[in-house]
């Protein structure tokens, strides 16, 4: 079977240390991180930044700082987030990681309730975000709360020029955020199938849902993101050791699944990206 490709949402911007004591929260932490899920089985990191305080930066020189100690250290793809930072960041803020030449940047196609709050991603600022991921060499990896987010991309794919020359459209579904789509199996198949041709697709499960999204990717065929930024607990009552730990178990049971775990250069091949990318900054 085709391998699976296992990313790692190493922090984000919204866990803290009062729900798990074991989230990464400092620049070397996170990347220390990283790398400790790398040699469990990740091949892409999906990378938030902070200051020293655990607060939530946007600040190019942390981002910088992150990735070139992750890229010190391994040949994990770096996935670079664009998001808001729980509202905190401005628009021109989301576009600093981009200064850091990650392979991927996220996409968050279209807004959402997340809580209480709005996650807002209006159409004048997806057209900037699009333009400056494809000018920064990216590949727009395409988060969608909804399935309407799958719809608005394919509609948009030729303006925004997605997913880019000679590669591979790569879509991470988002679920069980409260306020957006639930953690089904339903749901997930329903944005599976209506995705374009020559894509691959993952998904994250927030909280409870990690797991169970884990399992019918796996089966489906799809590839699975695990880590501390979408779910604090390994199983009911006991809080997640680390990023690594929950990386262990996807390779477990992926491996009774016989579906053999990407490398980075595997990862790498099945997106249509190069083998030795120009990652140097400017």
């Amino acid at each position: 079977m085709k391998p699976v490709i296992l990313s790692v949402g190493v922090s984000g911007s919204i866990t803290t240390r009062e729900q798990n004591p074991n989230l990464p929260v400092t620049p070397a932490e996170i990347a220390d991180s990283a790398l400790r899920a790398w040699e469990a089985g990740a091949s892409i990191a999906h990378i938030h930044v902070r200051e020293d305080d655990g607060t939530p930066t946007a600040r190019a020189e942390v981002y910088a700082t992150v990735i070139e100690r992750i890229r010190a250290g391994s040949d994990m793809l770096i996935s670079g987030t664009t998001g808001s930072g729980s509202g905190l960041f401005s628009e021109d803020e989301r576009l600093n990681v981009l200064s850091a030449r990650p392979e991927i940047a996220s996409f968050d196609a279209g807004s959402v309730n997340m809580g209480r709050r709005v996650f807002n991603n209006n159409p004048d600022f997806l057209d900037r975000l699009a333009a400056a991921i494809i000018q920064a060499g990216a590949l727009p990896e395409i988060e969608c709360f909804e399935i309407g987010f799958v719809a608005n991309t394919v509609r948009r794919a030729k303006d925004w020029q997605f997913p880019g020359d000679g590669r591979t459209w790569w879509f991470q579904f988002v679920l069980g955020v409260s306020g957006a789509s639930p953690g089904t199996a339903n749901t997930l198949l329903a944005m599976r199938n209506e995705l374009p041709p020559r894509a691959e697709w993952s998904v994250l499960g927030v909280g409870a849902a990690q797991l169970r999204m884990a399992h019918v990717a796996l089966v489906e065929g799809g590839h699975v993101r695990v880590g501390l930024e979408d779910n604090v607990w390994y199983r009911r009552g006991e809080l997640a050791q680390s990023n690594a730990q929950l990386v262990e178990r996807i390779v477990r049971m992926a491996a009774e699944l016989d579906r053999p775990v990407a490398t980075p250069q595997d990862t790498r091949e099945l997106l249509g990206l190069d083998q030795d990318p120009d990652t140097s900054a400017g």
